[in-house]
């Protein structure tokens, strides 16, 4: 929807790959949806028919298409997570059918960083949000801290609850090292048994593998309930890791944000509850980066050019925004001092 805006400022309308499930949650949202231009893919396994679509509207230079390459949402407003191979594969299929019907003409990807930026009172935002948090795990209100050390010491709880249920106790060392203990305690058994131990790079890649093996009976109805049922548990402790890998350890200490703290906040709370309320005011900045030439061809066993530098200029994009526009707030002596000051974005 944010890229509306720049649909209507490019006086141009968008194609958009969307992921299926999102066409699935309410004729509404359905509706809405096809009318923006947007079409589902299938992203736990081959979506041909998603996949020629999206070939043929670039062949055909029919309109623009606009595809999400890290395939999730993470809420990290200024952090890149890893990036799907399928926006190269997309583009090459069809830079190589251009090449064949008309030489001169190319296929380029143009990387768009989206910034949010939060213009309230962060102070006053939070404070309910987190006595709420605090309240559930039968804490009282912990106001005495400010609010960074009062998020970091959620997080801690909230981590050491995670590992009392699947490791049996708390762990111990840095906050990096028991959140990859865990997530491998909950991925390593599943891949044992859908992946025969295999392992992608990363967790996100990992994730998708174990949907792509255990989805699929689900869909056609080919097993019975009581499989049915220990399925969803297990796509449950999927979605738990890929949650836990999505909080970065380092992400509020290294540069303390409005946005970052806002960020961590509203994942703390849609973790616990599964709901996440809508914080105003809120702004979206949209940059459209140079364009990135497709080539047909790419050389065997290489890194992938395209997606190498789509990547390195998302990533400088959404640093660069975020630097610009907004700066770390100091920490006070307590929640209840002055409000931090906040840079609003241009």
């Amino acid at each position: 929807m944010a890229l509306g805006a720049l649909a209507t400022a490019a006086k141009c309308r968008f194609f958009t790959v969307a992921s299926w499930h999102l066409f699935m949650q309410s004729p509404m949202q359905t509706w809405l949806l096809r009318r923006a231009g947007a079409f589902s893919i299938y992203r736990e396994g081959m979506d041909r028919a998603a996949l020629n679509a999206s070939i043929e509207i670039l062949e055909n230079a029919t309109r623009p298409l606009v595809i999400f390459p890290e395939g999730i949402v993470s809420r990290t407003n200024d952090h890149l997570s890893p990036l799907m191979e399928g926006t190269s594969f997309i583009a090459r299929s069809a830079a190589k059918k251009r090449a064949k019907n008309s030489p001169q003409s190319k296929v380029v990807v143009h990387p768009v960083a989206i910034n949010y930026f939060f213009h309230g009172d962060i102070q006053a935002t939070l404070q309910p949000v987190l006595d709420q948090i605090e309240s559930r795990l039968s804490w009282r209100p912990q106001r005495d801290l400010n609010l960074i050390e009062r998020i970091n010491k959620l997080g801690k709880a909230l981590l050491s609850l995670k590992e009392i249920e699947y490791l049996g106790q708390p762990q111990s060392g840095e906050i990096r090292e028991r959140l990859e203990r865990l997530i491998d305690s909950i991925l390593a058994p599943l891949e044992k048994e859908w992946t025969a131990g295999k392992r992608e790079a990363n967790v996100i890649a990992r994730v998708k593998k174990l949907r792509t093996a255990i989805l699929p009976d689900m869909v056609a109805g080919e097993i019975d309930e009581s499989e049915r049922t220990r399925r969803w548990r297990q796509l449950a402790d999927l979605y738990l890791a890929q949650q836990l890998d999505f909080y970065r350890p380092d992400y509020i200490r290294s540069r303390p944000t409005p946005e970052r703290l806002l960020e961590t906040v509203e994942r703390f709370e849609e973790d616990l509850t599964d709901t996440v309320r809508i914080h105003r005011p809120m702004t979206a900045r949209i940059e459209v980066g140079a364009a990135i030439e497709v080539s047909p061809e790419r050389e065997r066993g290489a890194a992938d050019p395209v997606m190498q530098k789509l990547e390195e200029n998302l990533r400088a994009m959404l640093r660069r925004n975020a630097e610009q526009l907004t700066k770390p707030i100091a920490a006070p002596q307590s929640m209840e001092t002055a409000a931090p000051k906040v840079e609003a974005a241009s």
